[in-house]
């Protein structure tokens, strides 16, 4: 019996997937060597999945050629799915995003809800419409209220459910009672969008996360989804109570990727942190907090 259950659904696009940096070189240029380093070694720490060009990845400013040559760079690295960033509060522009960066060879496209505009449902709603036309890879919906200021609707999801290639959601909401409606009422794949939720939410039915801590904690992680799903709790909560420091000491000041670029370069993993204004690099602060967190999480 034990040897056949399985308490999470399959993970279309990999169960572990971090939010990839992007990096650059000293003068703010992508350094795609760099990014196709990183992913092979994210991949061999235990992440079955990447998501690059998201807000991790300094997507609000990089510009649409480099978003398109790092997925084709980082597609060559490495055999996982790639999902990318393709989402900006301009639905043309998202549309135009959404098609170039499949075309470079991206398995998914996540799309995060229109931000800043606080457009209406139904404007939300004829978004994802437009982008839905002119995909041919899946559609995975990012749905972060903090950054956007704007609510997804039940009743907008079982819509946006019907568009033909919305699959999934990253769902950032903090709302797990929410997300239980969200996902039995509209059959999407789900998955955390928060690293301090991965527990909680594979206990609603997701199947994955993507991550800032990844960057850091793949494998851990990974062991914590496999617990899960052969019915060991206690072994998933231990892991979850483990990562816990290294959660609050990327995610809890509230620069993500500027943390997940002091991470990888803790680990040696990457030379060089330079970030795009208004972002800024990792100093000295945040290298040693970095540090501490993974120290604390038996990662070092």
């Amino acid at each position: 019996m034990s040897e056949m259950m399985h308490l999470l659904d399959p993970a279309p696009f990999g169960r572990i997937l971090p939010a990839m940096v992007t990096p650059m070189k000293a003068d703010g240029s992508v350094d795609y060597e760099a990014a196709q380093k990183v992913a092979k070694q994210l991949v061999a720490d235990g992440a079955d999945g990447l998501v690059v060009n998201g807000t991790t990845g300094e997507s609000p400013t990089t510009h649409m050629e480099e978003k398109v040559e790092l997925v084709a760079a980082v597609r060559e690295a490495v055999d996982v799915p790639i999902i990318s960033g393709a989402g900006s509060n301009d639905t043309a522009h998202t549309v135009r995003m959404v098609e170039q960066t499949q075309e470079a060879g991206a398995d998914a496209v996540l799309v995060v809800a229109p931000y800043y505009s606080r457009p209406s449902q139904e404007g939300v709603y004829r978004h994802y419409k437009a982008v839905d036309e002119s995909a041919d890879k899946p559609i995975i919906i990012y749905d972060v209220p903090g950054r956007t200021g704007l609510h997804i609707q039940l009743e907008t999801y079982r819509r946006m459910a019907e568009l033909s290639h919305v699959k999934a959601v990253k769902d950032a909401t903090g709302d797990i009672a929410g997300a239980v409606r969200k996902r039995m009422e509209t059959g999407l794949t789900w998955y955390s969008g928060d690293d301090g939720l991965f527990l909680p939410f594979l206990s609603i039915g997701a199947v994955g996360i993507i991550s800032v801590i990844a960057h850091a904690a793949a494998g851990p992680m990974r062991d914590l989804a496999a617990a899960f799903d052969r019915g060991d709790i206690h072994e998933a909560q231990s892991l979850a109570v483990r990562l816990a420091p290294l959660v609050e000491a990327l995610n809890g000041n509230g620069f993500q990727a500027v943390m997940a670029k002091a991470a990888l370069k803790v680990r040696g993993v990457l030379d060089d942190t330079t970030m795009r204004l208004p972002n800024v690099g990792p100093g000295p602060d945040e290298l040693s907090r970095a540090e501490k967190g993974m120290r604390a999480s038996g990662l070092m």
